[in-house]
């Protein structure tokens, strides 16, 4: 009985760092732009299905759809100013939207976060038919690389993106962590 316990109690010592050590993966990281974003715990990438999107991330929300993040860069001088892009969000509701804007700059990058919410008008980006989402919020970022801005848009009902403006907001400066 001994002889099988001793070589038994090893292989449990071997195997249980090798164990633990998977579990601690390394978030991952997807690269927009200039920038390296970080996807912690519970972003995932989901299939980037757009034309003009980078990426597409997914944030799993109890006992509703999961809200989806896209990413966009458009290339060097292309995208649009700033105020240009915050105008035209906020235009993608009806009437006038409760607005708040939280802007700093990190590491000499002008880093701007909106959160708007009202009837949101969804539906393609360049006119056709859009449909009324009351109670909806935008959770949306600029963040102003060198040659070109990157955007993250998200959007969905207001208590989902509610519970998860905290992630949003850390996801969007996760370039800029030491």
């Amino acid at each position: 009985m001994k002889t099988i316990a001793l070589p038994l109690l090893a292989l449990c010592a071997v195997l249980l760092p090798f164990t633990a050590s998977q579990a601690e993966e390394p978030a991952k990281k997807i690269t927009v732009g200039e920038f390296n974003f970080t996807l912690a715990a519970p972003w995932q990438e989901a299939e980037n299905t757009g034309m003009m999107t980078k990426a597409i991330i997914e944030h799993p929300i109890k006992d509703a759809v999961a809200l989806k993040a896209m990413f966009y860069h458009f290339g060097s001088g292309q995208g649009g100013a700033v105020e240009a892009n915050i105008n035209r969000w906020i235009g993608q509701f009806e009437g006038t939207p409760e607005v708040k804007r939280d802007e700093q700059t990190i590491d000499g990058v002008q880093v701007v976060i909106l959160t708007a919410t009202g009837t949101y008008l969804d539906g393609p980006p360049m006119g056709g038919n859009k449909t009324p989402r009351p109670d909806y919020q935008m959770l949306a970022s600029i963040l102003v690389g060198k040659d070109a801005p990157v955007f993250i848009k998200l959007t969905g009902p207001k208590a989902s993106t509610e519970s998860i403006h905290d992630a949003f907001k850390k996801l969007t400066v996760s370039p800029f962590e030491k």
